[in-house]
């Protein structure tokens, strides 16, 4: 069963993106090699309510959730996660089909 991992990234204005450059260069082979195929990701964002105004999003698709569970909870993401966690307000779903 598919499973499908949509991210908002918030960005603060006074922090900056810190090293989440560096993170997205990073994180692509990773998931890749865990089978996830990037759908969308993009800063080109219009959001529909004040609430919430994400300055980019992204939308990843695995073959499997144990498969996305498997990638996140690699060594190799471990290795870098501190520098999105550090660096911008990311908030994720995961949604299976």
């Amino acid at each position: 069963m598919s499973c499908y991992f949509l991210i908002d990234t918030y960005i603060d204005p006074d922090k900056g993106r810190g090293e989440y450059d560096e993170y997205i260069e990073r994180v692509r082979p990773i998931v890749e090699s865990y089978g996830g195929k990037y759908l969308v990701r993009s800063e080109n964002v219009i959001s529909l309510s004040r609430l919430r105004a994400p300055q980019r999003v992204i939308v990843i698709r695995f073959p499997s959730k144990e498969a996305l569970h498997a990638c996140f909870g690699s060594r190799e993401y471990r290795e870098i996660q501190e520098k999105r966690a550090g660096s911008v307000d990311a908030r994720g779903v995961i949604v299976e089909v």
